[in-house]
Protein backbone atom coordinates (compact mmCIF):
# COMPACT_ATOMS: atom_id res chain seq x y z
CA UNK A 1 0.00 0.00 0.00
CA UNK A 2 1.38 3.39 -1.06
CA UNK A 3 0.36 5.10 2.18
CA UNK A 4 2.23 2.56 4.31
CA UNK A 5 5.41 3.12 2.30
CA UNK A 6 5.01 6.92 2.62
CA UNK A 7 4.52 6.52 6.37
CA UNK A 8 7.64 4.34 6.64
CA UNK A 9 9.79 7.06 5.03
CA UNK A 10 8.74 9.79 7.49
CA UNK A 11 11.20 9.96 10.41
CA UNK A 12 8.70 11.88 12.59
CA UNK A 13 6.02 9.24 12.04
CA UNK A 14 8.48 6.48 12.97
CA UNK A 15 9.49 8.38 16.13
CA UNK A 16 5.81 8.70 17.09
CA UNK A 17 5.11 5.06 16.31
CA UNK A 18 2.36 5.94 13.82
CA UNK A 19 0.89 2.89 12.13
CA UNK A 20 -1.39 2.96 9.07
CA UNK A 21 -4.37 0.74 9.84
CA UNK A 22 -6.18 1.36 6.54
CA UNK A 23 -6.20 3.80 3.65
CA UNK A 24 -8.13 3.98 0.42
CA UNK A 25 -10.99 5.68 -1.42
CA UNK A 26 -10.46 9.04 0.29
CA UNK A 27 -10.25 7.62 3.82
CA UNK A 28 -7.44 6.77 6.21
CA UNK A 29 -7.14 5.36 9.70
CA UNK A 30 -3.90 5.62 11.68
CA UNK A 31 -2.94 4.73 15.23
CA UNK A 32 -0.24 5.69 17.70
CA UNK A 33 0.54 4.08 21.05
CA UNK A 34 0.80 6.20 24.20
CA UNK A 35 4.37 7.11 25.08
CA UNK A 36 5.35 9.19 28.11
CA UNK A 37 7.56 11.43 25.97
CA UNK A 38 4.47 12.38 23.92
CA UNK A 39 2.75 13.81 27.00
CA UNK A 40 2.44 17.34 28.23
CA UNK A 41 2.94 18.52 31.84
CA UNK A 42 -0.29 16.95 33.17
CA UNK A 43 0.27 13.59 31.47
CA UNK A 44 -2.16 14.01 28.56
CA UNK A 45 -1.18 13.59 24.92
CA UNK A 46 0.40 16.89 23.88
CA UNK A 47 -1.80 19.09 21.68
CA UNK A 48 1.03 19.28 19.15
CA UNK A 49 0.80 15.52 18.68
CA UNK A 50 -2.98 15.70 18.51
CA UNK A 51 -2.52 18.12 15.63
CA UNK A 52 0.14 15.90 14.05
CA UNK A 53 -2.15 12.85 14.12
CA UNK A 54 -5.02 14.81 12.57
CA UNK A 55 -2.76 16.36 9.93
CA UNK A 56 -1.18 13.00 9.09
CA UNK A 57 -4.47 11.09 8.83
CA UNK A 58 -6.00 13.81 6.65
CA UNK A 59 -2.94 13.87 4.41
CA UNK A 60 -3.04 10.11 4.01
CA UNK A 61 -6.77 10.22 3.13
CA UNK A 62 -6.04 12.85 0.47
CA UNK A 63 -3.09 10.90 -0.95
CA UNK A 64 -5.43 8.05 -1.84
CA UNK A 65 -7.32 10.34 -4.25
CA UNK A 66 -4.93 13.01 -5.50
CA UNK A 67 -1.36 11.87 -4.80
CA UNK A 68 1.25 13.91 -2.91
CA UNK A 69 -0.08 16.80 -0.82
CA UNK A 70 1.13 19.49 1.53
CA UNK A 71 -0.95 21.08 4.28
CA UNK A 72 -1.71 24.73 3.71
CA UNK A 73 -3.95 25.06 6.77
CA UNK A 74 -5.27 22.88 9.55
CA UNK A 75 -7.44 23.42 12.59
CA UNK A 76 -7.85 21.29 15.70
CA UNK A 77 -10.63 21.21 18.28
CA UNK A 78 -9.58 19.57 21.55
CA UNK A 79 -12.77 18.22 23.14
CA UNK A 80 -11.39 16.54 26.27
CA UNK A 81 -8.00 15.53 27.70
CA UNK A 82 -6.38 12.96 25.44
CA UNK A 83 -5.72 10.09 27.82
CA UNK A 84 -5.39 6.56 26.52
CA UNK A 85 -3.27 3.53 25.79
CA UNK A 86 -3.55 4.19 22.07
CA UNK A 87 -4.85 6.94 19.81
CA UNK A 88 -6.75 6.37 16.56
CA UNK A 89 -7.31 9.05 13.93
CA UNK A 90 -9.98 8.49 11.26
CA UNK A 91 -9.93 10.92 8.36
CA UNK A 92 -11.89 11.36 5.16
CA UNK A 93 -11.78 13.63 2.16
CA UNK A 94 -14.74 15.99 2.18
CA UNK A 95 -14.03 17.55 -1.23
CA UNK A 96 -11.14 16.74 -3.53
CA UNK A 97 -10.00 19.30 -6.06
CA UNK A 98 -7.17 20.12 -8.45
CA UNK A 99 -5.74 22.91 -6.28
CA UNK A 100 -7.29 22.24 -2.85
CA UNK A 101 -8.42 19.16 -0.95
CA UNK A 102 -10.69 19.53 2.08
CA UNK A 103 -10.55 16.82 4.75
CA UNK A 104 -12.05 16.05 8.17
CA UNK A 105 -10.76 13.89 11.03
CA UNK A 106 -11.82 12.52 14.39
CA UNK A 107 -9.24 11.45 16.98
CA UNK A 108 -10.14 8.82 19.56
CA UNK A 109 -8.35 7.70 22.72
CA UNK A 110 -8.56 3.98 23.38
CA UNK A 111 -8.54 2.96 27.05
CA UNK A 112 -9.56 -0.44 28.43
CA UNK A 113 -11.14 -1.37 25.11
CA UNK A 114 -13.33 1.75 24.97
CA UNK A 115 -12.95 4.61 22.47
CA UNK A 116 -13.56 8.23 23.46
CA UNK A 117 -13.62 11.09 21.00
CA UNK A 118 -10.91 13.53 22.17
CA UNK A 119 -10.47 15.88 19.21
CA UNK A 120 -11.68 16.78 15.75
CA UNK A 121 -9.98 18.68 12.99
CA UNK A 122 -9.87 19.57 9.38
CA UNK A 123 -7.14 20.31 6.91
CA UNK A 124 -6.85 22.17 3.65
CA UNK A 125 -4.26 20.43 1.49
CA UNK A 126 -2.55 21.37 -1.75
CA UNK A 127 -1.67 18.69 -4.30
CA UNK A 128 2.06 18.80 -5.15
CA UNK A 129 3.72 17.24 -8.16
CA UNK A 130 7.05 15.44 -7.74
CA UNK A 131 8.74 18.03 -10.02
CA UNK A 132 7.38 20.96 -8.05
CA UNK A 133 8.49 19.44 -4.73
CA UNK A 134 12.01 18.95 -6.11
CA UNK A 135 12.20 22.55 -7.36
CA UNK A 136 11.41 23.92 -3.90
CA UNK A 137 14.42 22.30 -2.19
Amino acid sequence: MLVRSVNATAAFNRWCGIEVLSAGDGQAEIAMPWRAEAGQYAGFLHAGLIGALIDTACGFAAVTLVGRVLASHYAVNCLRPAVGERFIARARVVKPGKTQVFTYCELFALMNGLEKLVATGETLLTPVSQERASDEH
